[in-house]
């Protein structure tokens, strides 16, 4: 067994906000593992990372397999006996199509991975978070996710329709509204990365992956006295 003070999981993380997650997280001294499904592309950024002398592990893991999970699970605990922080990153984006052309085939891909992937890890990682003095989750959410500002006029996710993406996303915040009151031990939270360029919205988000990735630092970092159960951005509280 590895001995470290502080050790970290992310998901989906071979690339964009995942691996700039695991570059920041490691860059204070923290072992991570950078989870990814595809075992090329993670070795690939876990060995980029490591080039750069940071203490970064790659682990296979697909969130829609429950062998890959469990195998996953297997992996982390023969190199340490605990993990400080699991921060659900992996997620993917629907077709965008208007709500009414959209059918539940599509619909239960996207949740697939949006919604029961981040169930499928965050369960079977909970025996090796519960040995941790201040276990932390942070899940990937969006501002989409904001029934509040979905529902303003004056907000521009009013004008943008999706019905998979940000009903996934609106499921999620409720996901860790629900784990935070059942492990108040922990602290589980939300985070909002705004809209940085990645390789989901074709490089075309105005904020940079590094400005996306500091609500999930923020979170992923919290001391003893941090909030859980909430919905932040980079600047703080947002609506749900």
């Amino acid at each position: 067994m590895t001995d470290v003070k502080t050790v970290a999981l992310v998901t989906g993380a071979n690339k964009g906000l995942g691996q700039e997650t695991v570059r920041r997280l490691a860059g204070s001294g923290w072992l991570v593992f950078l989870a990814a499904r595809d075992r090329e592309r993670g070795m690939h950024a876990a060995d980029t990372l490591a080039g750069e002398g940071l203490d970064v592990e790659f682990v296979e893991l697909d969130v829609t397999s429950d062998e890959s999970v469990t195998a996953a699970v297997k992996a982390v605990a023969g190199r340490v006996d605990h993990l400080d922080v699991l921060v659900n990153n992996a997620g993917i984006g629907g077709p965008l199509l208007d709500p009414a052309d959209m059918g539940a085939d599509a619909l239960r891909e996207l949740y697939e991975v949006n919604v029961f992937g981040q169930v499928r890890v965050t369960h079977a990682f909970l025996p090796m978070l519960r040995k941790a003095e201040q276990p932390r989750i942070v899940m990937l959410s969006s501002g989409l996710a904001s029934l509040t500002h979905a529902g303003d006029p004056a907000r521009p996710e009013f004008g943008f329709l999706s019905l998979d993406y940000a009903s996934s996303k609106t499921a999620l915040n409720m996901i860790v509204s629900q784990y935070a009151r059942a492990l108040p031990e922990f602290k589980v939270n939300a985070a909002d990365p705004g809209f940085p360029a990645t390789d989901m919205n074709h490089h075309t988000g105005t904020d940079t992956v590094a400005e996306g990735a500091d609500a999930i630092i923020r979170l992923a970092t919290l001391d003893p006295d941090g909030p859980t159960g909430g919905f932040f951005d980079r600047n703080g509280p947002i609506p749900w």
